[in-house]
């Protein structure tokens, strides 16, 4: 898959959305994300980009130290931006000043994935220590919270099903492990959930014993399938859409269940 071309097309697409807010009085709540306005939803973005930038250029093998601003190369005037450590959703208008930080940084950030060898060692918080693992975490990342920008507008166009359905693997090969390991998630007693795509080829089964996390083919009964188009699955594992908005077979409870198994982080 080529990451970076989904990467610079959905990150373009976020600054459309955001900017179509820069007339409105008061930044919009972000209904996917409603302790957030677009204000915090694009400082939050432009900071991930900033900070990965650096532990791509650089070659970090340990993250950059949290009071090293020097990373997010903040303008001077940042009037109306969101305080750090402040309390959100932000009010005001969305400052166009921190739009334009997000599409230098999203730029800078694509530049650095095009002239580094995806196999290059560096710093991550998962077990696979590359720029490559940024590459694919940011393009998911940048989906996803493009898709909240539109959706706040009301014309949320679905993730490219490619994307989709690889943001579905990622998502069970490192979003689960971490979201469990962070949250201290309950252990699993045998929950076996299938995912299956309506739009193209892919069954994700999963299950869940003790501690493990068992990711394999859907080859076997479940005790649940939730099935929908690649971008719904994702972005039901990604919070964004509610179990209703697909076509569950099966035993309803193991769904929540599911939701327990993986708290949102």
């Amino acid at each position: 898959m080529d990451h970076i071309s989904h990467f610079r097309r959905e990150v373009r697409a976020f600054e459309t959305a955001a900017r179509r807010t820069l007339d409105a009085a008061e930044a919009p709540v972000v209904p996917s994300c409603p302790e957030w306005t677009m204000s915090d939803l694009v400082v939050h973005l432009g900071g991930v980009h900033r900070f990965v930038t650096r532990v791509v250029v650089a070659g970090l093998a340990e993250p950059p130290p949290v009071t090293d601003i020097s990373i997010y190369v903040l303008p001077e005037d940042r009037t109306g931006w969101p305080d750090p450590g402040g309390a959100t959703p932000t009010p005001g208008p969305l400052p166009a000043g921190l739009v334009d930080w997000f599409a230098a940084g999203a730029s800078e950030l694509a530049e650095a994935f095009e002239r580094t060898p995806p196999a290059r060692p560096v710093w991550t918080w998962s077990a696979e220590q590359s720029v490559g693992f940024w590459l694919r975490m940011q393009t998911v990342e940048a989906a996803v919270h493009r898709w909240d920008a539109e959706h706040t507008l009301g014309t949320a166009i679905p993730i490219d099903a490619e994307l989709a359905a690889d943001a579905i693997t990622q998502h069970f090969e490192v979003m689960v492990p971490a979201r469990r390991d962070r949250r201290q998630a309950p252990p699993g007693s045998g929950e076996h959930l299938r995912f299956r795509r309506t739009d193209g080829p892919g069954d994700w089964a999963v299950r869940f014993v003790g501690d493990e996390v068992r990711v394999g083919p859907a080859d076997e009964p479940s005790d649940v399938e939730l099935a929908g188009t690649a971008s719904d699955l994702a972005l039901f594992l990604w919070g964004r859409i509610p179990a209703d908005r697909l076509t569950v077979t099966g035993d309803p409870d193991t769904v929540d269940r599911y939701l327990a198994l993986v708290p949102a982080v």
